[in-house]
């Protein structure tokens, strides 16, 4: 009976103590929601991780013959290209040119102290400009 009594005694004790405890407070981890924006890197690499989803529209074959034609096509712009600097840029540099190929039409203007291309999206119009400076060199 004194143990019972005792450990009555105990358990009174306790549950008369005041409890302690802290607030809770959630803080979200995505950013979206409030998290802290340091995050967002963390967060869209574990997304892109998880995501197992496929675009059903998106060429995916890469067989060798899909992957040698992209080669070649890389080659012959990147030669197209060398072409193009030669024009502009060369041992005899023109005043002035237009490349048509692949739906695309570059034209390019040299000035006294710049050179000017614009890169023509022939189906849509759409137009870049870029400005490169000539540097003129006086010995």
């Amino acid at each position: 009976m004194q143990l019972v009594k005792a450990a009555f005694l105990a358990c009174a004790a306790l549950c008369a103590t005041p409890g302690l405890a802290q607030d809770i407070v959630h803080r979200p981890i995505s950013p979206t929601f409030g998290g802290n924006p340091f995050n967002s890197n963390h967060v869209l690499g574990v997304a892109n991780a998880n995501n197992n989803t496929r675009d059903p529209n998106a060429a995916s074959s890469n067989s060798q013959a899909d992957i040698f034609a992209r080669q070649l096509q890389s080659r012959l712009l990147s030669a197209l290209s060398s072409q193009i600097v030669d024009a502009i840029f060369g041992d005899n540099p023109q005043e002035q040119g237009t490349i048509s190929f692949g739906g695309q039409t570059i034209e390019f203007f040299r000035s006294l102290d710049e050179v000017t291309l614009i890169i023509r999206n022939d189906t849509t119009g759409e137009e870049t400009r870029i400005v490169v400076p000539l540097f003129i060199d006086v010995n």
